[in-house]
């Protein structure tokens, strides 16, 4: 179901063709790595399509929980007013406030985050990282089962695109809030 609005969001935003629309390419890829089927995938793409599909907006809310703690709540939503009262009141029953547009931007940082099966990776690790320098690579992290892709989100198109082109399967791609500094709770 999250899949499929997501979809509904991309196409509305950038029309029905993933060779024009890198936001579905991400979904379409993403949608592959939970194994949702061929046929699932283009249902949901022409559904989109349709002008009778409900329009989801995107949004995102900020504000501190107890003990300080900065969230960001990205959301999609065909009720702004409605969505903006129910995370107001969540913020308010858990003891924390919820702040204007843009008040915790600096504390984090907007990045491109892929994640790839390490046995899928069949060229050198070294080889891969000069390429994806190339493409707008930040960093490279390698786990004995994975590796995770950073990059500035307005290269994310690159990264995906350099991916796709070396036949390197993406497991996971999204594009995330990394904070600037941790606290213990």
């Amino acid at each position: 179901t999250r899949i499929g609005k997501d979809m509904v969001i991309a196409v509305k935003e950038g029309g029905p063709h993933p060779d024009t629309n890198s936001r579905l390419r991400q979904v379409m890829q993403n949608a592959k790595s939970a194994n949702m089927p061929k046929d699932n995938v283009l249902r949901a793409i022409k559904k989109a399509s349709d002008k009778d599909t409900a329009n989801y907006e995107e949004m995102s809310l900020e504000g501190y929980a107890i003990h300080g703690i900065a969230i960001f709540v990205d959301c999609a939503t065909n009720n702004n007013n409605r969505t903006v009262a129910d995370v107001r009141s969540y913020f308010s029953k858990c003891e924390g406030a919820l702040g204007t547009n843009g008040s915790l931007e600096f504390i984090f940082n907007r990045k491109g985050v892929f994640t790839l099966h390490a046995s899928n990776v069949s060229i050198d690790v070294e080889e891969l990282e000069m390429e994806l320098i190339d493409a707008g690579l930040e960093e490279l992290e390698i786990s004995e089962e994975e590796m995770t892709i950073y990059c500035d989100y307005t290269e994310f198109n690159n990264i995906q695109t350099k991916l796709e082109g070396l036949n390197i399967e993406i497991v996971n791609s999204e594009l995330q809030r990394i904070p600037n500094n941790l606290k213990k709770i």
